[in-house]
């Protein structure tokens, strides 16, 4: 972590990553080819808000992530650790033997220099990529299929992995970050190690202004507001919300309300949910 010397009010509570300590010098632009730009929206769907508390924010472009990694039994070299705007966890440029390059979720422990493959059967080594049927219990992975040939869509958040506990009947046990125990089929892929920027969640912002360069705009209290607003507005001075349970600004319930559907599809792979917060 970068602590940042007390220059300012800001300044005092700040905290940051230290970049130098991890990527690499290539990273003053990203690779022309495998880049798209990206049109904001504001959080407006033709010209209404639709997501609140968007906006702003500092004009970026997006990487095309290979989540799929799909080029088999081609090894390839690690050319750089990049920082990516768009997601938490850094990103990696591999080169190919046959020349393609591709951005890759960088694991933890990662660098430049290094080789990884993608087969049915590889070594356990960071970075690494193989079906879930052939890495032992125990293991730690990450952007993890949910069905085969469907791309990584668990653990691809800064720091984040998913650990296989057991292989029983096709299916391989996987517990989730989220403490959820759910089964996916074992011909799944999955990378090996944890994500990079593990220290993601222990950055202060530490001043108003650098949300607003992540293009997050403020919230406002709904009890600060007038009843046509929102359900907790109006009273006269500071009043409670007036209400048996706290409601969302469309009049739905909004606390230890469950959300998920009942008879959803994927309820019989899941062995144990995630613990509820107290």
């Amino acid at each position: 972590m970068k602590i940042y010397k007390p220059t300012t009010p800001g300044r005092r509570q700040m905290t940051g990553i230290d970049y130098k300590k991890i990527l690499t010098k290539r990273t003053s632009e990203p690779c022309k080819s495998l880049v798209l730009p990206l049109q904001k929206k504001a959080g407006r769907n033709k010209g209404r808000i639709s997501v609140r508390h968007q906006g702003g924010g500092h004009k970026k472009k997006y990487r095309i992530i290979d989540f799929r990694q799909d080029k088999f039994n081609i090894p390839a070299i690690v050319e750089s650790i990049e920082y990516d705007p768009n997601r938490s966890t850094f990103i990696s440029l591999l080169r190919y033997s046959d020349g393609e390059r591709r951005y890759i979720l960088a694991p933890d422990g990662l660098k430049a220099g290094d080789e990884i493959i993608v087969a049915e059967h590889a070594s356990l080594k960071t970075g690494n990529r193989m079906a879930l049927k052939n890495i032992p219990v125990g293991t730690f992975v990450h952007n993890i299929e949910l069905y085969p040939k469907g791309g990584g869509k668990i653990a691809r958040s800064a720091g984040n992995y998913a650990q296989v506990t057991a292989h029983e009947g096709g299916y391989a046990h996987l517990t989730l970050p989220s403490t959820e125990i759910r089964m996916v089929q074992e011909n799944c892929m999955a990378s090996i190690g944890s994500l990079s920027n593990p220290e993601h969640r222990f950055v202060t912002i530490g001043k108003a202004g650098r949300t607003r360069w992540l293009g997050i705009r403020p919230t406002v209290r709904g009890s600060a507001m007038n009843p046509v607003d929102h359900p907790h507005g109006g009273g006269e001075g500071r009043a409670p919300i007036g209400l048996k349970s706290p409601k969302t600004p469309w009049g739905k319930k909004a606390h230890g309300v469950k959300t998920r559907k009942r008879k959803k599809y994927s309820d019989k792979f899941i062995i144990r949910r995630r613990k509820k917060k107290k």
